[in-house]
C-alpha cells in the first residue's frame, strides 16, 4: 500500500519572466518498508520534491497524500501535528541542536508532541541503542563525530510512531563507511515499515534502494523497476 503519493504535481515560483517550474506532473507513489531514492543534477527539483512530500510547502497543482490524507486540505495546524507524528526528516547538515545532548536532540519530537519527558527520553535512549550509540546519548554534537551526528539525526527522524522518513543527502558530508552505514539504517527503518525518499548524488548508495528515480528540469525522466520476488521470477518462466 502506498504511503506517499504525488499526483500529477507541479510546483512554479514566481510569474511571468521570473518564472521557474520547479517540478512538472510529477506522479511518485512509495509503499510502506519501501526504500526510493531520487538522483538528479543540482536544480533539477529533488528538494523541492522532499518539502512537497513533507507538507513544508504545497504544490501549485496536483495531488499529495501522505498515509492517504490529501495534504492541501489539512489546516496548518494538521500539517504540522502530520510532521511531528509522522513524518522523520534528516539532513546532509544534520540540524541538530549543540545545546541539547544526543538523547535530548531525539527525544524532542516526541516532547513537542506532548509525551511526558522521560517516556520519551526512554524511546530515544532505545533508539539511540538500536543505532550503536547508547554510551554517547549524554554528548553534545560537537563532542560526536560527522557519522555519530548523522546516526543522531536518523534515531531522531525514526523514534515515536513515524511512517515516512525524508532524507536529503544524509551521506554527503560522510566518508564512504560512514555513508554506507546510514544507507544501512535507513534501509533497517524500511525493514520495520516506514516509506522512505533519499535524495543522493551517490550512485552506489542509491543501488540500495528498491527503486531509483530520475530527475531532470523538474521532470522524472526516467526510474528504474522494483526487483521482482523469486516467486513472481518463477511463475513467468515456462513449463518445462
Amino acid at each position: 500500500m502506498s504511503y506517499l503519493e504525488l499526483r500529477d504535481v507541479s510546483k512554479v515560483y514566481g510569474e511571468g519572466a521570473t518564472e521557474v517550474r520547479a517540478l512538472h506532473r510529477i506522479d511518485l507513489s512509495v509503499d510502506a518498508g519501501s526504500l526510493v531514492a531520487v538522483m538528479g543534477a543540482s536544480g533539477s527539483g529533488k528538494s523541492t520534491l522532499l518539502t512537497i512530500a513533507g507538507s513544508l510547502e504545497d504544490p501549485t497543482s496536483g495531488e499529495v497524500y501522505v498515509g492517504g490524507r490529501p495534504l492541501p486540505s489539512l489546516s496548518r495546524n494538521a500539517k504540522a501535528q502530520l510532521r511531528r507524528q509522522s513524518i522523520g526528516y534528516v539532513f546532509q547538515d544534520y540540524n541538530l541542536l549543540a545545546g541539547l545532548s544526543a538523547v535530548e536532540n531525539v527525544s524532542l519530537p516526541l516532547e513537542l508532541d506532548g509525551v511526558a519527558t522521560r517516556k520519551a527520553q526512554s524511546a530515544a535512549l532505545k533508539a539511540l541503542e538500536d543505532f550503536g550509540l547508547k554510551d554517547r546519548a549524554s554528548q553534545y554534537p560537537d563532542m560526536l563525530s560527522g557519522g555519530e551526528r548523522q546516526r543522531v539525526a536518523i534515531a531522531r527522524a525514526v523514534v515515536g510512531k513515524r511512517q515516512l522518513l525524508l532524507a536529503d543527502e544524509p551521506s554527503g558530508a560522510l566518508d564512504s563507511t560512514n555513508a554506507e552505514a546510514v544507507m544501512r539504517l535507513i534501509l533497517a527503518a524500511c525493514h520495520r515499515g516506514m516509506a522512505a525518499v533519499v535524495v543522493t548524488h551517490d550512485a552506489q548508495l542509491a543501488s540500495w534502494a528498491d527503486r531509483v528515480v530520475f530527475l531532470r528540469d523538474g521532470r522524472i525522466v526516467d526510474q528504474t523497476l522494483p526487483v521482482e520476488s523469486p516467486e513472481a521470477v518463477l511463475a513467468d518462466l515456462p513449463n518445462q
